[in-house]
């Protein structure tokens, strides 16, 4: 048998687990982004004052901080899921309540109001994201079987 009469019956999606990881990180950090320079633009101020301290909101921070809970938090789902599957639909679930109820802190931050929304809507697209991504995994998946 020639080694072009060998077929391979299993479809690829496209969409290994790298793709949708990497996917949902860049997908947030762009909305996050949008959202910062939105804000800028509308006025907020951009600085959230902890202890009488300012500390401004950054491009690098809103990157860092959309990128880096979403590649640690998905991608140790994604490992978990490697050994029992349903630690997807977990993640999905508890990954997204996790950072929606991480708004809190926006909420109660000594800002102007433009800066709690903008932050409160930054939390609230790292929830989505969650959410999203693990759906696009988990359908993909279901469709390769």
């Amino acid at each position: 048998m020639s080694s072009t009469a060998v077929h391979n019956p299993v479809r690829q999606s496209g969409f290994g687990w790298w793709k949708v990881l990497a996917a949902g990180a860049v997908g947030a950090a762009v909305v996050n982004l949008i959202v910062f320079a939105v804000a800028g633009l509308a006025g907020a101020s951009l600085v959230v004052v902890d202890a009488g301290e300012e500390h401004p909101i950054t491009v690098g921070g809103v990157i860092g901080s959309s990128v880096v809970p979403l590649l640690v938090g998905l991608g140790s789902a994604l490992l978990l899921a490697l050994w029992k599957p349903v630690f997807l639909r977990i993640a999905q679930y508890a990954g997204s309540g996790l950072a929606l109820l991480s708004v809190a802190g926006p909420l109660s931050a000594d800002a102007d109001g433009g800066t709690v929304v903008a932050l409160s809507l930054m939390h609230l697209t790292l929830g989505v994201a969650v959410f999203a991504t693990l759906h696009l995994h988990r359908r993909h998946r279901r469709q390769d079987r």
